[in-house]
């Protein structure tokens, strides 16, 4: 399967590093096209990937086809090449971009899927929100599944819950980091050098997901499995609670989506 990414920012970057790093798919079968081709040449090199001068040398070259530019500019470079995008699998991970739309911007008879990746499907741990509406067979979604699902959770949600889920899991990792650098502060503060404050925090934060994937226990359970009647991990957690912990959280979501 050979993979071209149209549009080469840092969500494109981002998968194209997990599909390599883990090797999904060979480098030599990665393509990438951008606006700036001195610029592409320079990132696609990191990786070892193939620039393309254009966006029709893309399509040629590629079996599949991940749209990574603008949302406002899907409309016209889909549209510009959507004669030769008929027996293509196409993976949207333009945001805010769904079916229906594509359906108008593209050929009748187009195979695609409109998705929202997170940052973290760099490393091979990350999430793909994937809108369960597309027009992929099942012979192609198989295909998408197993590339994908390598380096992310696949989560297939409505049409209406994809921007939630979105902003669940791909403005999670900025609120992650900063639970983990809020860490890192205070075991400095008692004596631990900023790396290992934060080597600790960030593999707490990454088993404690893990855990949950793999238990589908309650959070609240695992909470509670921390937590020794008259310990300290109790107080802890009261004064996270006293200081607002999970209504900040809520807030902040509700201030994304409002």
């Amino acid at each position: 399967m050979r993979i071209g990414f149209l549009g080469y920012g840092n969500m494109a970057s981002a998968i194209a590093t997990g599909l390599v790093k883990n090797k999904v798919v060979d480098p030599k079968d990665i393509y990438a096209s951008a606006r700036n081709y001195e610029k592409l040449e320079k990132n696609t090199a990191k990786l070892g990937i193939n620039p393309t001068k254009s966006s029709n040398e893309l399509v040629d070259k590629s079996d599949l086809i991940v749209i990574g530019v603008k949302p406002d500019q899907v409309k016209d470079v889909a549209g510009y090449i959507k004669n030769d995008l008929e027996e293509k699998i196409i993976v949207s991970i333009a945001a805010g971009v769904f079916y229906d739309e594509y359906e108008e911007v593209l050929k009748n008879g187009a195979h695609h899927i409109s998705t929202i990746p997170n940052i973290p499907i760099s490393t091979g741990k990350g999430v793909m929100v994937c809108e369960n509406k597309h027009s992929l067979s099942e012979e192609q979604l198989e295909e998408f599944k197993n590339i994908f699902g390598q380096i992310a959770l696949l989560e297939f949600v409505d049409t209406k819950k994809v921007p939630i889920a979105g902003t669940i899991a791909g403005c999670g990792p900025a609120f992650a980091s900063m639970f983990i650098e809020a860490l890192g502060d205070a075991g400095v503060k008692y004596g631990l050098t900023r790396e290992q404050s934060y080597n600790l925090a960030a593999k707490m934060v990454e088993g404690s997901g893990g855990l949950y994937l793999e238990s589908k226990k309650h959070p609240a359970e695992i909470k509670d499995s921390v937590c020794s009647p008259g310990g300290t991990t109790i107080r802890g957690v009261c004064e996270l609670e006293r200081a607002g912990f999970s209504g900040a959280v809520i807030s902040a979501i509700d201030a994304i989506e409002g």
